[in-house]
């Protein structure tokens, strides 16, 4: 597969804005920066912050085991998404492919770029129609977005089902894996080099307690990556949010040991869960949240808001009806939604 064939042909013709950090990129101590137009009065934020977050991104190489130039940092996972769009996804021309119930931000960012959308529901068992999927692919189908583990279901996809869409799909595969530090399931990032058209997003928000700062990854192939390099904003990834993330991820084990404490947590919750009464199912989970059946999830939503407990509400969603999604909190809070549920 030739990745440079997916391109629009507007971007394959870009000449990259070339900022004045990407001109000079030597060492800084005892330079005199007026290149920039900067403010020259220091302050810890007067200057451009490193374009191409090499610190963060070694870092994050050495934590993870994946090449830097594979990685490419985003301002929230949206942003990587929204950039994957505009490189791959001809307006008013090309269509992606999406699985609900998924993210909601697939197709925002469609409808936002002018793309079309082809929905392919899951299975009763919130797992990929492979057959399905692949009957509605056409010569525009350029993105085929595959959440796993999945929101708002929980559980991680079939792993064959996966490698049979990677490999027959003749667009990208964007595999969203924001819930992967959850799971015990294998990254998909270890199949990259056996698959150009891979794409693999995921994010600090979540196992890494970084939601405030806004970062996303992107792991690629080094021709994809060059590509989003080039055709992403110049400083997209601000001062603040690279030091506050270099500073978080050099503690020794807190990513490690508060996962820990999600997952312990977890399989309490769900075995509280069991003695609601109005509970009728709960659905397998990889993530750091439990999606559950109940007999009236618009009233039980409502009843929790007026206990002062905020979850959602997903009874709208495909496959989602009379559902309820709990995010796994700390042990004095599980315990407070525990109480409430059993009370109401």
């Amino acid at each position: 597969m030739n990745i440079k064939d997916l391109l629009r042909p507007t971007i394959k013709a870009l000449k990259p804005y070339s900022s004045a950090r990407d001109e000079f990129q030597g060492a800084s101590d005892n330079m005199v920066f007026l290149d920039a137009n900067e403010n020259p009065f220091e302050n810890g934020v007067n200057r451009y912050p490193d374009p191409l977050q090499r610190t963060l991104k070694s870092l994050w190489s050495d934590i993870k085991g994946v090449p830097t130039q594979n990685i490419m940092f985003g301002n929230g996972s949206d942003e990587v998404l929204d950039l994957i769009y505009r490189a791959f996804c001809e307006p008013n021309q090309d269509n992606v492919i999406t699985l609900p119930p998924t993210y909601g931000m697939y197709e925002v960012l469609a409808n936002l770029n002018a793309i079309s959308i082809k929905k392919v529901s899951l299975d009763e068992n919130f797992q990929p129609k492979v057959d399905k999927i692949l009957s509605v692919v056409d010569e525009n189908s350029k993105l085929l977005f595959v959440c796993s583990p999945n929101n708002p279901s929980g559980n991680s996809f079939n792993a064959k089902a996966i490698e049979r869409l990677v490999s027959e799909f003749k667009g990208i595969v964007v595999i969203d894996e924001a819930y992967i530090d959850f799971s015990k399931e294998q990254s998909w990032v270890s199949k990259l080099e056996q698959f150009p058209n891979l794409i693999v997003t995921q994010t600090v928000s979540k196992a890494y307690a970084m939601a405030g700062i806004r970062l996303g990854i992107c792991y690629a192939s080094t021709e994809i990556i060059s590509v989003l390099n080039a055709i992403k904003p110049p400083y997209n990834i601000n001062e603040l949010t690279q030091k506050k993330a270099i500073e978080l991820l050099s503690i020794k084990d807190i990513a490690t040991n508060q996962i820990q404490d999600i997952l312990s947590e977890r399989e309490k919750l769900i075995e509280a869960l069991t003695s609601v009464n109005y509970i009728s199912k709960i659905y397998p989970t990889d993530a750091n949240f439990v999606l559950v059946k109940v007999d009236d999830a618009n009233k039980r939503y409502n009843q929790l808001i007026e206990k002062g407990i905020v979850i959602r509400n997903r009874t709208t969603q495909p496959g989602c009806e009379n559902t309820l999604r709990l995010t796994v909190g700390t042990a004095d809070e599980n315990k407070i939604l525990i109480d409430t549920l059993k009370s109401i």
